[in-house]
């Protein structure tokens, strides 16, 4: 059951995800800070619609430092991703529509179909290059800076 659900997933991204030199994402600036007053900068590509979120970082290099790609899900859900054809291992950071960071699930699989789940409803995930968010000292006492400066 669970295979055929994925090879249903499967098909129905490659038939209605457009080729990565369709997707086109903008860049912007997030603003994490710790309880510490310290304010962590990461230049980000925005992930707003259905296309980009279901694109993501599919077939991408490894990210450099600071540098990501935040996903606006559009309201609070329950949100689940996965690694499929994605090479690099990173660190899926879940954030709730108060900037408050609810789950970190660090050092991803690449290439993986194991489901990563957020845990509890959110409004935002943030996707960084695997370990980092501990190399920059983001953990769940940060706060993503609202509102965001989201394109228009």
């Amino acid at each position: 059951m669970m295979k055929s659900a994925l090879a249903a997933l499967f098909v129905f991204l490659c038939l209605a995800v457009p080729a990565m030199s369709d997707v086109v994402f903008e860049r912007g600036e997030l603003v994490f800070e710790t309880p510490t007053g310290e304010r962590i900068t990461i230049d980000v590509e925005w992930a707003l619609t259905v296309e980009q979120r279901a694109r993501g970082l599919m077939e991408r290099p490894a990210l450099a430092d600071r540098t990501g790609m935040l996903f606006d899900f559009g309201e609070t859900r329950m949100v689940t991703m996965w690694m499929a054809n994605t090479p690099s291992s990173l660190d899926m950071i879940f954030i709730d529509e108060t900037g408050r960071i609810v789950r970190i699930a660090e050092r991803t699989t690449p290439l993986s179909e194991s489901i990563v789940s957020s845990g509890e409803p959110i409004r935002y995930a943030l996707e960084i290059r695997g370990g980092h968010a501990k190399e920059l000292g983001l953990d769940e006492t940060a706060r993503l800076l609202l509102p965001l400066d989201l394109p228009k």
